[in-house]
């Protein structure tokens, strides 16, 4: 059985992947706090302003896996975007009350250093 922590992630994850961010931001909560890896942000504002352009370039993404309880959710996920075949990501997500308020993010960001570099080129 999926606890409701992980349902939240999921359909959180099913709607940005999916290309509706407008749904996937209402799971989140407005206090969201979120460890990026260009640094903490806080808010709904910060939040929408970090993730969305990278759900708008997203092409595909295909979910590696997803575990959680009663608090917390984690879940694993390879992407293709516009720039890179491939990027690989983690997010760590608490909730409550039905919204996540805690997201940590990790991916890799070398295959768009990688991208960009050749780009310039």
């Amino acid at each position: 059985m999926i606890s409701t922590t992980l349902q939240t992630t999921l359909d959180y994850f099913n709607a940005w992947t999916g290309g509706d961010f407008e749904a996937a931001l209402t799971y989140i909560s407005p206090e969201i706090s979120c460890q990026t890896p260009n640094g903490p942000i806080a808010g709904l504002p910060s939040f929408r302003g970090f993730m969305e352009p990278f759900a708008r370039s997203l092409v595909a993404a295909r979910l590696l896996a997803a575990f959680g309880d009663e608090r917390t959710a984690l879940i694993m996920y390879d992407t293709r975007t516009r720039l890179v075949d491939g990027a690989p990501g983690a997010e760590l997500h608490t909730v409550s009350d039905g919204l996540i308020t805690s997201i940590k993010i990790i991916f890799d960001r070398q295959p768009f250093v990688e991208a960009r570099a050749r780009l310039q080129n």
